[in-house]
């Protein structure tokens, strides 16, 4: 179709003899074009001026939207003088047939600032280009292979997003590959990079006879105020990486390599992402934002009444800049944990934020519609002179020109329409930067509470004086919940506690302060659970995930998780290597470790549902975690000699029944299939290389890292316990279990699961384990001694660690320990597959090791002191005191376990304990 069949509005003319005068020098082109090319001379001097100019080009050229590549084809055969002339050229019929796209309705929006864009991308590199050959052809540029010498211009702003405005001057960043030289010819290479970079300024943005191309801003680089036009990418990444500020990480958000080396520029771009995008949810952005917000504001003197005449329509109030910082602020926020709202576009980056939940769809759809429109008002304020400015008109007449530009002949009505639009914008962004100031007064505080809250401004996380003015934001609505909370003198003291733990506070407020739902989360805790409120202040970014948006998903199962932390710990390795792996492990583990906590204590989950889930939890990050450990082992000392390994989890983790403060009981066993020794650059005998491996499966579950520690892992149960090797071989395994161990060791076999395997074969070496776990059991379980080396096992343990109190439902003659024991010994003497107490309790009624009455009374009994033990496990680290947890624990413990009171809990414990031990005696060799 035709650009004439296209034509969808014109401006209204306001001088309309300059309005015929451009129509007459088209008397043989379309009705539609002239009446359009009438308006626009008629309304824009500029234009007109131009529309004269080109009047030969003009009429061949509309019908081809291809306009950059057209108007500069062949220009990288130009020498850097006629370059510039031919530039200019190009800019003029680009602009021109731009304007009249834009004007006419042919072109939306985001095509006019595109072929913009295309346009300042093409001249850059053209004239970068042009001058790096020239330092070549002078012999001041030493010999590299690098494209265009190793040097790239990074469009910044609205040019990286393809967002140019009408009459923009372009930022650029331009820097050097550094390792495209020798090291002997760095400061060569930098010196003539630099001229180059001057020159291609100077191409672009000198004003001419023939006019300008672009304006050219090149001070968004590294401390723009003592270094030079063009640096290495080693120093801008040294200073990004230690004084990179947060309006930066902003500018990058529309980063991109337009121009020079676009390889060596996405590199660097690849390798500047974590100081744009934080790995952790970064609420602290807004405060920076608002205050970058204001500070414009102040130094442009834009604050005050709000009028249209003389309103800056990019910066002042409800203005472009305003829609910006909404979208790029809330973009700082996620982007770190979601590639997908990496967007460069502001309408592309509203529609992200919008689809995954940061906005409602309401208000991306009216930013966006008014962020258009403000662009189209800015498009046709620097149309009337060609001018780079976004003020519209103090006077009558000029606004009457811009109103006609936008195609309406009333302009008190168009400027009532536009004050509307700006005050609507003014409030969707003013309520997200800069929330009402709370008002209430504190409420009131007993001597002990106010003396707690007077010793909090000593705490680490609020001696910053940006960490106390956020904090004044959400101190009186975090008094006011927990002074409505059951137990107010509990909450206030533990989550004083929790305050005194954290090390930094700026980042925690400001995620409180955005998102006040989770004052409410942080009262529950601290009022009902210390050991989750301790465990929050060791790993605050857990909050993170509240947030995220599948906290109240359902849950994924061992599976799910285990494909979703492989993704996370794979990113990382290939991003930052190693130890970046293991720290994006402990980042999830911790955020899934919180979220089962939560749901516990919320009563969202029961016990038996979060045994399941830490199980599940703890299974995925071995079974991760292991073959990148052994890949990064091999590649050190080459491939697992054999068939490869397996790590077996024993005790609670075999059995899953995890609580929120279980240790790993590990072993593993390979198989090395004959081959002596590994084959690589280091290699090792094939014992020794089993138990290094281990060694640092053991580590990367357990050292703390930055990012704090996964698990402790016990290994004791391996055989010969402490004395043995930490990696056992199966054939050893094989021989130890058959001839060797002990009866206790037998019945720890009855929990053994595979959980993580490594090496060329170790999905059969794994099956092969559990046939052998079978085989034992049901050879070693028919052994006479099974029942009386328990009886004397029990008498061993209880005797060295008896209960600890009337609370204690774990150790002790009658209690979990006792069953769990007896319920081993069922699924040994029966040679049965199950893990689980019940399931093996249930196994020896089967057998006819127990009838069903003592089956029920010993599984009700499990149960009930499980409960109780996996409560306590969440809400302290120190053993079960009824007196001692407080009121709010004492109510989720109710809760859990169904009681009326802490008496009638106590009283439950004795009568199962009483009727257990009576049972499991009975069982034992009289």
């Amino acid at each position: 179709m035709s650009f004439h069949d296209r034509i969808t509005r014109h401006p209204l003319p306001v001088d309309p003899a300059r309005a015929q005068d451009a129509a007459a020098l088209f008397p043989d082109s379309p009705a539609a074009l002239r009446d359009l090319i009438a308006a626009v001379a008629g309304s824009s001097p500029f234009l007109a001026g131009l529309i004269r100019q080109e009047a030969d080009w003009l009429p061949g050229a509309l019908d081809h939207d291809d306009v950059v590549a057209r108007e500069t084809a062949g220009f990288q055969d130009l020498s850097p003088d006629d370059l510039g002339v031919a530039l200019r050229r190009a800019k003029r019929r680009v602009a021109l047939q731009a304007a009249l796209a834009d004007l006419g309705g042919v072109w939306p929006l985001a095509q006019v600032t595109q072929a913009l864009s295309d346009l300042a991308d093409r001249a850059v590199d053209l004239a970068l280009r042009a001058h790096v050959a020239s330092e070549v052809r002078r012999g001041k540029l030493p010999e590299t292979d690098a494209d265009a010498g190793g040097i790239f211009a990074l469009a910044m702003g609205k040019g990286g997003a393809g967002e140019l405005n009408y009459s923009s001057d372009i930022d650029l960043i331009v820097l050097f590959d550094e390792t495209a030289y020798d090291d002997a010819d760095q400061m060569e290479a930098r010196a003539a990079l630099i001229r180059a970079t001057r020159k291609m300024a100077a191409t672009l943005s000198d004003v001419t006879e023939h006019g300008y191309v672009f304006r050219t801003d090149l001070r968004l680089r590294p401390d723009a105020s003592v270094t030079p036009v063009c640096i290495s990418t080693a120093a801008a990444l040294a200073y990004y990486e230690a004084e990179g500020r947060t309006w930066e990480r902003a500018a990058f958000i529309k980063a991109r390599a337009a121009a020079g080396n676009i390889a060596a520029g996405e590199r660097f771009l690849a390798e500047l992402r974590p100081f744009v995008w934080r790995k952790h949810l970064d609420f602290a952005a807004i405060q920076d934002a608002h205050d970058m917000r204001l500070r414009i504001r102040d130094h442009k003197g834009l604050g005050g009444r709000l009028e249209v005449a003389g309103h800056n329509i990019k910066l002042g109030r409800g203005g472009i800049r305003e829609i910006e910082f909404f979208t790029q602020t809330r973009q700082l926020i996620a982007g770190g944990r979601d590639p997908d709202l990496r967007v460069r576009d502001t309408v592309g980056g509203l529609a992200a934020l919008a689809a995954k939940g940061w906005i409602p769809d309401a208000v991306a759809q009216e930013l966006t519609d008014h962020y258009r429109e403000h662009r189209d008002i800015e498009h046709r304020i620097q149309m009337v002179n060609d001018a780079q400015t976004h003020s519209l008109p103090k006077d009558g007449n000029g606004l009457r020109t811009i109103a006609a530009l936008m195609g309406s002949g009333d302009p008190d009505g168009w400027q009532a329409a536009l004050k509307a639009r700006l005050a609507r914008v003014h409030e969707l962004t003013e309520e997200f930067f800069a929330p009402d100031e709370i008002k209430a007064e504190r409420p009131q505080m007993s001597p002990e509470s106010q003396a707690i809250i007077d010793r909090w401004q000593g705490y680490p996380a609020l001696r910053s004086d940006r960490a106390l003015q956020i904090f004044r934001r959400i101190e009186v609505p975090l008094l006011d919940r927990m002074s409505r909370a059951g137990h107010p003198a509990e909450a206030l003291a533990r989550f004083d506690s929790f305050l005194a733990g954290l090390p930094a506070g700026v980042q925690l407020f400001s995620l409180f302060d955005a998102n006040p739902q989770l004052i409410d989360l942080i009262v529950d805790i601290c009022g009902t659970a210390p050991a989750l409120a301790a465990y929050l202040a060791q790993h605050p970014s857990v909050l993170d995930a509240v947030l995220g948006g599948s906290f109240f998903a359902p849950w994924p199962g061992e599976t799910g998780l285990r494909t979703e932390l492989d993704r996370a710990v794979q990113a990382a390795a290939t991003a930052g290597g190693y130890e970046a792996a293991l720290d994006a492990a402990r980042r999830w583990a911790h955020e899934w470790h919180f979220r089962i906590g939560v749901h516990h204590l919320r009563g969202l989950i029961d016990a038996d549902e979060a045994a399941g889930q830490y199980a599940d939890l703890a299974g995925a990050c071995v079974a991760a975690l292991f073959p990148v450990t052994a890949a990064e082992f091999a590649r050190k000392h080459g491939p697992a000699p054999g068939r490869g390994a397996v790590v077996v989890g024993m005790g609670s983790l075999g059995a899953r029944v995890l609580n929120a403060a279980s240790d790993l009981d590990l072993i593993v066993i390979y198989d090395a299939d004959g081959i002596d020794a590994s084959d690589g650059p280091r290699p090792l005998a094939a014992r020794p290389y089993y138990a290094r491996l281990t060694q640092a499966m053991v580590t990367a579950l357990s050292a703390p890292t930055a990012e704090g520690r996964l698990y402790e892992v016990d290994m004791r149960l391996r055989p010969s316990g402490r004395q043995g090797p930490v990696a056992t071989s199966v054939q050893s395994f094989e021989t130890y279990q058959m001839e060797e161990a002990w009866t206790w060791e037998h019945l720890a076999l009855t929990r053994a699961r595979v959980v993580a395997r490594s090496g060329g074969d170790a999905a059969a070496l794994a099956e092969q384990i559990e046939a052998l776990r079978l085989g034992v059991l049901r050879r070693r379980g028919t052994d006479p001694r099974v029942m009386a080396d328990l009886d004397q096992m029990r008498t061993r343990l209880f005797t060295a660690k008896p209960a600890s109190g009337p609370w204690d439902v774990r150790n002790g003659p009658g209690r979990l320990q006792d069953i769990d024991l007896l319920a081993q010994a069922c699924a040994l003497r029966s040679g049965d597959p199950a893990r689980g107490t019940l399931a093996q309790l249930r196994a020896g009624k089967r057998a006819g090791l127990m009838d069903a009455k003592a089956t029920e009374v010993l599984s009700s009994a499990w149960r009930a002191f499980w409960r109780l033990h996996a409560a306590g496990r969440l809400l302290t680290d120190r053993p079960l005191d009824m007196q001692d947890i407080g009121g709010g624990a004492q109510d989720f413990l109710l809760r859990e376990v169904d009681a009326p009171d802490a008496d009638a809990i106590r009283d439950r414990i004795r009568d199962h304990v009483s009727r257990a031990e009576a049972l499991i005696t009975a069982q034992m060799p009289q």
